[in-house]
């Protein structure tokens, strides 16, 4: 593929020269005659790299990179690669041309064989930057794939403690972040939340499976070792200085709106955004899953159960997506299989 390049000079012999110069190289040359012609063109045209006379009438170069760069960040474009052409062998002319970010100079008249090799060596080292930062995105995404398949080992691990959730952690995650998208969350966001939801139950670790798997009511002393998972998986997700919202789900999801649940009583907006979410997706999963004392509850139920929850167990803006998200599914696919 061609590199477009774009020669802005009001002079017509600069610009006759350079194009014949980068032409014959196997570039495809633009030529402009000022400042607002070349901003005119960059609306609708992409350039690799933009060769700017500085003294011109009307704007001089400076000023017409100025406002190049500002339509650029306005309008969320990478910035073109600049190179000064100048007459002068004045010193604050480069200072103030580096200082907008110009990536080289071109004094004039130039010599051929030296605009080709900057040209050309400008061109090389942006193609390697291209590439480098490719390759680092590529990387960053084996590493965050990587990531979140250790997450999802270790949710996997969690719930296979109690022989009746298979699959709860993953669930919630995706309740959650289906709740946080309507909610009007980023992209990232929602992402995060879901890592959120699929660690918020890591404290079970602690827990003993027999006090898991009771099929019977729990007795006091097993309700509290219950009781314990939130504040020991915070304390197993807080050494993860990289994500240290993690923690956020696992020792707030069990706190309630109205101020009565553990382990720190926390309520309304006292509790974090993220543990009211994850509240409503746990305890949504927790009704559309079978347990050894009852089997799935049927959807009307469940609803009533939100409903009645709002304003005290739940936050009623967050439960108010999760009904909406119901009365969606109409076949009740949403629940443990």
């Amino acid at each position: 593929m061609e590199e477009r390049v774009v020669i802005v000079d009001d002079d017509a012999v600069i610009l006759r020269s350079a194009n014949t110069v980068l032409v014959d190289a196997g570039y495809k040359v633009t030529c402009l005659k000022s400042g607002r012609l070349l901003l005119d063109y960059v609306v609708k045209n992409t350039i690799d790299i933009l060769l700017l006379d500085i003294k011109m009438p009307e704007l001089n170069g400076f000023e017409t990179m100025k406002l190049l760069r500002k339509w650029e960040k306005e309008n969320g474009k990478k910035e073109t690669p600049v190179i000064f052409f100048t007459a002068d062998d004045d010193c604050s002319s480069e200072t103030e041309g580096l200082s907008l970010g110009a990536m080289d100079f071109i004094r004039k008249p130039f010599v051929a064989e030296v605009l080709l090799l900057r040209v050309r060596h400008l061109l090389d080292l942006i193609r390697l930057q291209c590439d480098l930062h490719s390759e680092v995105e590529r990387k960053t995404r084996e590493v965050e794939s990587l990531s979140l398949h250790v997450v999802h080992t270790l949710a996997d691990a969690i719930d296979a403690k109690d022989s009746y959730t298979k699959g709860h952690s993953g669930r919630v995650a995706e309740y959650s972040r289906e709740i946080a998208k309507r909610h009007g969350y980023s992209v990232e966001r929602q992402e995060d939340i879901y890592m959120i939801g699929l660690l918020h139950d890591v404290g079970k670790i602690g827990v003993p499976d027999a006090v898991i798997n009771k099929p019977g009511k729990l007795t006091d002393e097993e309700f509290a070792k219950i009781k314990t998972h939130p504040g020991r998986g915070a304390q197993i997700l807080e050494n993860i200085k990289e994500m240290p919202q993690l923690a956020i789900g696992a020792r707030w999801h069990h706190e309630r709106f109205d101020g009565r649940g553990y382990p720190d009583g926390l309520s309304g907006e006292n509790i974090p955004e993220e543990a009211r979410i994850i509240a409503v997706a746990d305890a949504y999963d927790a009704m559309t899953s079978n347990r050894s004392y009852r089997g799935v509850i049927p959807q009307d139920v469940v609803k009533s159960e939100l409903e009645k929850g709002m304003g005290t167990q739940f936050d009623p803006k967050f439960a108010s997506i999760m009904l909406e998200i119901i009365s969606e599914d109409v076949d009740y696919k949403l629940r443990e299989h």
